[in-house]
């Protein structure tokens, strides 16, 4: 039998703090991914890093979050933990390898495609795998094109947002770049559960009264929580992030000649960063 599936159980609460976590996310990756253009060599690695797995977290985060309010009346839900985190890997993985593509190459047109052709697909392919790792007592059913467009959207949503990291300068249009990927990671999401149908075995289906998922979801929140929290502190306490001023900082000039010259070799430096390749 067909299950009677409800995936807005808690009302809009999920998809707004879903869609919430996913602009953070972004909006945390989008920073550190241009903080690594204006830092040390050594250093740009690590903020690529950074950048990778707070959108990896991010959008793993919006889509469980958004799971919590799935729900098919016949049948409990739960979920295989192993596949479950694998996902999880997949997501700041793939990720990761567009942030490093576009970090060091730049966003010219054959590289940023591949990166976003890539982590779209990753992207998408965390989606359904994460959606393989539930357990219930039947099985899922998918309607292919309603699938094929949600990954044609999660990769143009990941080609924008590889563009947006290496693009755009300054705190505010990079927020604004994380809102409008907000609503592209959202509507990935429920455009992919929009394809699901649910086949319920008949003789357990009378046995069940709640098809929650929220006691087993919510343990598996908390680490890639903490971890946004903790990244989100890292953003927070660095001045060129949080101002917006991606440009690094010039020295005050001090008094007599010897000042003047730590001055001026300050300024060739800057300007030699700011003509870094990488940017271009």
């Amino acid at each position: 039998m067909h299950g009677t599936i409800d995936g807005f159980s808690y009302g809009m609460v999920t998809p707004l703090v879903g869609y919430v976590m996913a602009c953070l996310g972004s909006a945390l990756g989008l920073r550190c991914t241009v903080r690594s253009l204006r830092t040390e060599r050594a250093r740009t690695s690590g903020w690529l890093a950074l950048g990778a797995a707070s959108i990896g977290c991010g959008i793993w985060t919006m889509h469980f979050i958004a799971m919590l309010g799935f729900r098919v009346r016949e049948t409990t839900i739960s979920y295989d933990l192993p596949l479950t985190f694998l996902s999880l890997l997949v997501a700041v993985v793939v990720v990761g390898v567009g942030v490093f593509v576009v970090g060091h190459l730049g966003a010219r047109p054959v590289p940023l495609l591949l990166a976003g052709l890539l982590t779209g697909l990753g992207v998408a392919g965390m989606h359904y795998m994460g959606m393989a790792a539930m357990r219930m007592n039947g099985s899922l059913g998918y309607d292919t094109a309603v699938v094929a467009l949600s990954v044609v959207i999660a990769v143009v949503a990941a080609t924008a947002a590889l563009w947006a990291a290496v693009s755009i300068r300054g705190f505010l249009a990079s927020l604004g770049a994380s809102v409008v990927m907000g609503v592209a990671v959202t509507g990935m999401h429920y455009t992919g559960m929009a394809a699901v149908s649910v086949h319920v075995n008949d003789a357990t289906a009378a046995h069940t009264t709640d098809g929650s998922s929220f006691l087993n979801v919510l343990p598996m929140l908390v680490g890639p929580l903490i971890f946004l929290v903790l990244a989100t502190a890292v953003v927070m306490f660095d001045p060129l992030l949080i101002m917006g001023d991606d440009e690094p900082r010039r020295p005050a000039h001090r008094e007599g000649g010897a000042g003047s010259g730590a001055a001026d070799g300050a300024q060739v430096g800057a300007g030699a960063g700011a003509a870094d390749p990488r940017t271009h």
